[in-house]
């Protein structure tokens, strides 16, 4: 049994209550101070970790002024606030121990688009691509490109004056920023535009501090302009935040907001912004030139930037390695074809833009022209045309930043020098010296980047549990800061400064205090960030090796206890899983809450503390799980109800990771699209096995998990179980259990149809019976217990169509597949069930025979959670119905009618997320039948097995049904079918729209002709 845990974190608050006080005044957004929330608001993409004190998350501008006016009464004047975005920063930049105040979560509206003036007003928490997906009807977009745009809010962009790929053509966020609408610390409530010599005039003259903010930068602008122009470097990626090299702009207006863009919220709160917004490049291609050593890969790059082309990047070896293994591979991997057992040492992505294709074919065939010719030194190339393919392979390229920390051991590659930019003729030798650095060191890495702007991002690898791994952080610090001065860059060249600041004086010498002067105008008192970039009081910057490391507290847990919970201990914070689209199938739980305690990142981190304060108990957790039995679970329930009763145990810190691992759904789009591979299903499993060894479990949770065993008991009371499921008096009893919307049972039970197919069971004695040749036209369909019992046409329609491909069709033998087991944590009980039933698979699978799944989610139960133990690791594939069909792709085609039609699927997000491959083999399978299939962009439907059929679960539930599956549901499409993979996202289809969507298989088997039914 595991103890009661207490987080051991930093005093909270000051005794002075400031929620009461906020609340008071009229804040109107949601207030955090437990430990969940600090521990989750602890770290971001860096190496560090820092818990506020508490987390706020106002609604509007309004709660900015009131925050900013509660904090400036006596009693609140030691707290200090550090605006947040995304969270992704990669050097601390919104890390604090003061107060966070994250504005991703309600602050997310898109006020206002012009589409004639080409102009967009945003709250601060909008997300670039929400943005960019509500401006595509109008053919606009919001031009900065950076890797995290599925995720990154527009403050976050603003205060990091954030960019990436393509900026040479599109430049920064502040080359894009139009006004901001900013909230000073004396509640002062200002909109900042470019001033003409009128404006100037008026702004510095008025009163407080706004007028103090003016002056003080029109002043240091008009005296120090020669230090000015000698200390910022002429680089497309200037220097950002404080930037007093754009305030005066060649118009001749004065611009406040190059002071804001790249601030980091040292200044002031962003509320709201206003952004200018480009046309849609009508069309695009890509050239993917392969090399076989990455420094002529940086050597060709200038040449390529000078052929006129919109970006160039470049990836090398590594990250091109890791790539390979990832998701979206599969689609991309014909572009980077390898020469036998030769493969490319690095690439150059060279994107070309048009207006018009024959415009673009101009443009291609200038680059193909100078590749084809001597000075390059490639190794090939090939042209990616089609605008999906190009979103595929910049795809690619975007997840590098998270591929890099997916890596196998606790030495992974981290952010700390990641940015550097130098002018790009002398990046190729600075690289080739950076590398040298490295290579002294002894050190791995990754790189790439944008090396048409000088940048190349750099990850060394690192194990930062180990001291003198921390001592190089240090040392390559301060190394490359001299190596960057020694070509012309700047250490800070994209992801801002954060807790790097304490180059800053360094680099801008006689020149610092004047940055000084201006934190002091807008932020007196140094409570906005405090620490960052410049202070006002003289006190002193962070220092990099002075802020807590996550390695630091890592180092109690040890490698193996790392290594056995499913990466999260090693998740690092990209924030893949903070994905706005409601299209994606990424963490369902996090659209749905908009809590990032309730996205893999969040749970990472809980179950990262969690572990952590087991292993300061000296408790081995894998040990802990091996010694609870079934017998001792008996034993022990009377203290497991004292415990639960206990208001002792209110405050374990186990209860808080229970209640973010209570809202996932266990789709596993994680373990399948985070860039790390962090799989909150597995990890979380082993939580729940251990919780429940101290607390009384839900009753719901032995219903669900004996759900295999129990269903062909109900079968046979089927209108009993009808009863409760389908009258008020039975509803209202099942909840009272936990569970809601359960489905009914059909009228012709299991066993009826199977005889009415005449259907035999794969029994492995009769199947050593048959001769070599029969056995190679058999297949055997492992139907789970839901798709058997609940619906049993897609079963039949299953052997229907087998029949009609010329194959002998077989039942597999009543199994457990375990998948309930192992979501509520009965882990003892799945190995038990899933030995079983590998024994059984491998016995029919050594005989040659198919095994066809029919349900994703349970088919790829074999795949993951088995192959998550030796010993229940399966050597018979199981396929699923689209991996099994493309096998006979002739025969389908030869069995077709000669009229065509359409059909969209809806696939389950599981195998969306998890099987991303095989869902190209559905439209060659429908093509084969002469009908045009759709594979519609939805997320989860929000069943996810049994997640929507708990109680506790149904709002969340019907609230991502609602994001994206009920528009597809709904439209209209007369003769034309509609599909889905999964039973539970069908099971939900009816639930909410009363309609019954027919599994794929049953809409091909009703369209070939001819065989035996």
């Amino acid at each position: 049994m595991i103890p009661r845990l207490t987080a051991t974190l930093p005093a909270c608050l000051p005794d002075a209550p400031l929620f009461d006080a906020l609340v008071e005044a009229g804040f109107s957004g949601d207030m955090e101070k437990g430990a969940a929330s600090r521990i989750v608001a602890a770290t971001d993409n860096s190496i560090y970790q820092v818990p506020p004190v508490a987390v706020l998350f106002p609604r509007a501008a309004a709660d900015l002024r009131i925050l900013a006016e509660v904090l400036a009464k006596p009693e609140f004047r030691t707290v200090s606030i550090t605006p947040r975005g995304g969270g992704t920063g990669t050097n601390g930049q919104s890390l604090t121990s003061g107060v966070v105040v994250d504005c991703s979560r309600h602050m997310n509206t898109i006020l206002h688009i012009d589409p004639e003036r080409r102009v967009a007003r945003v709250q601060a928490g909008v997300v670039k691509d929400q943005l960019n997906q509500a401006l595509q009807p109008y053919g606009l977009f919001f031009a900065p490109e950076l890797s995290t745009s599925n995720r990154a809010t527009i403050g976050g962009m603003i205060s990091t004056d954030a960019c990436g790929q393509g900026s040479c053509l599109y430049g920064k966020t502040s080359n894009h920023v139009l006004g901001l609408r900013v909230v000073l610390m004396d509640g002062t409530d200002l909109w900042v535009r470019p001033l003409d010599e009128a404006g100037l005039a008026a702004a510095t003259a008025l009163p407080g501090r706004a007028g103090d903010i003016y002056r003080t930068v029109e002043r240091i602008t008009r005296e120090r302009s020669e230090d000015i122009a000698r200390i910022f470097p002429k680089l497309n990626r200037y220097l950002t935040g404080y930037d007093l090299a754009h305030v005066r702009r060649d118009d001749g207006h004065f611009d406040l907001t190059a002071i804001l863009c790249g601030s980091e919220g040292t200044l002031a709160m962003i509320a709201e912004a206003e952004v200018n917004l480009l046309p849609i490049p009508a069309c695009a291609a890509l050239f993917n030139i392969r090399y076989d050593d990455f420094n002529t890969a940086l050597e060709d790059a200038r040449a390529l930037a000078g052929l006129g082309v919109a970006s160039v990047e470049t990836v090398d070896e590594k990250v091109l390695g890791l790539a390979k293994g990832d998701m979206v591979w599969s689609r991309i991997a014909p572009f980077f074809p390898e020469a036998g057992e030769r493969s490319a040492n690095g690439i150059n992505i060279v994107e070309v833009l048009a207006d018009d294709p024959a415009t673009l074919e101009e443009h291609i065939a200038r680059v193909a022209q100078a590749l084809d010719g001597a000075a390059m030194r490639h190794a090939g190339y090939t042209i990616a045309r089609n605008a999906q393919d190009v979103e595929t392979i910049w795809l690619m390229r975007k997840r590098a930043v998270g591929l890099l920390g997916n890596v196998d051991g606790p030495v992974r590659p981290v952010a700390f020098v990641e940015d550097t930019a130098v002018p790009p003729e002398n990046l190729a030798a600075y690289i080739r010296e950076f590398r040298a650095l490295l290579d002294a060191e002894g050190l791995s890495y990754g790189m790439f980047g944008h090396v048409d702007a000088g940048v190349l991002h750099v990850r060394p690898a690192l194990d930062l549990t180990r001291p003198g791994h921390q001592a190089m952080v240090r040392r390559i610090s301060d190394a490359v800061v001299q190596l960057t001065r020694k070509y012309g860059g700047v250490l800070w060249g994209e992801h801002g400064k954060g807790v790097r600041s304490e180059y800053v004086p360094e680099f801008f010498g006689s020149l610092y205090p004047a940055l000084q002067d201006i934190k002091a105008a807008f932020d007196p008192q140094n409570r906005l960030n405090p620490g960052k970039i410049a202070t006002a009081d003289g006190s002193p910057l962070l220092r990099i090796d002075d802020v807590p490391l996550r390695g630091s507290f890592d180092r109690t847990l040890g490698d193996d206890i790392r290594a056995a919970f499913d990466n999260a201990a090693y998740c690092n914070g990209n924030g893949a899983c903070f994905d706005f689209d409601t299209a994606s199938p990424m963490c369902p739980s996090y659209k749905a809450t908009r809590d990032r305690r309730f996205s893999p990142k969040g749970r990472a981190s809980l179950m990262r503390e969690w572990l952590r304060l087991l292993a300061s108990r000296n408790i081995d957790p894998r040990h802990a799980a091996q010694r609870h039995t079934r017998l001792a679970g008996l034993l022990r329930a009377p203290v497991r109800a004292v415990n639960s009763l206990n208001p002792a145990n209110a405050d374990d810190f186990s209860h808080a990771v229970r209640e973010a691992m209570d809202t996932c759904l266990a789709c596993k789009a994680c373990s399948g699209q985070c860039p790390v591979k962090v799989s909150v299903p597995a990890f979380r499993s082993k939580f729940l096995e251990l919780y429940y060894t101290r607390y009384l479990r839900p009753l719901r949770h032995p219903i669900i998990a004996s759900i295999e065993t129990t269903m062909p008991l109900l079968a046979r009371i089927r209108p009993l179980y009808n009863l409760a499921t389908g009258t008020p008096l039975g509803r209202s009893l099942l909840a009272r259990l936990g569970l809601t919307a359960l489905p009914a049972l059909p009228p012709r039970s299991l066993e009826a149809e199977c005889r009415a197919l005449e259907l035999p069971l794969a029994r492995l004695a009769d199947m050593q019976a048959l001769s070599p040749h029969e056995r190679a036209r058999c297949v055997v369909f492992v139907a789970d217990v839901f798709t058997a019992r609940f619906d049993t046409a897609v079963l039949s329609s299953a052997v229907k169509l087998a029949r009609k491909l010329g194959l002998s069709p077989y039942l597999a033998a009543p199994h457990i597949n375990g998948k309930p087991m192992h979501v509520h944590g009965y882990l003892a009980a799945f190995r038990r069930a899933a030995i079983a039933t590998r024994t059984y698979l491998d016995g029919l699978g050594s005989l040659g025979v198919t095994l066809v799944g029919l349900d994703p989610s349970m088919t790829l139960t074999f795949r993951s959670e088995y192959a998550a133990l030796p010993e229940t690791r399966l050597t018979a594939p199981v396929l699923l119905p689209q991996e099994w069909l493309s096998q006979h792709l002739a025969a389908i085609a030869a069995a077709k009618p000669a009229a065509s039609s359409q059909a969209t699927l809806l696939v389950h997000c599981t195998e969306r997320s998890n099987a991303t491959a095989s869902l190209a083999a559905w439209k060659g399978i429908f093509d084969a039948a002469a009908i045009k299939l759709d594979i519609a962009e939805t997320g989860c439907c929000g069943m996810a097995g049994t997640f929507g059929h708990e109680s506790a679960n149904r709002a969340i539930s019907d609230r991502l049904y609602d994001m994206s599956w009920k528009a597809e549901v709904d439209k209209g499409r007369p003769g034309h079918a509609v599909m889905a993979t999964g039973y539970s996202c069908r099971a939900q289809v009816r639930h909410m729209n009363g309609k019954a969507l027919p599994h794929p298989l049953a809409v091909l088997e009703a369209r070939l002709a001819g065989g035996s039914d």
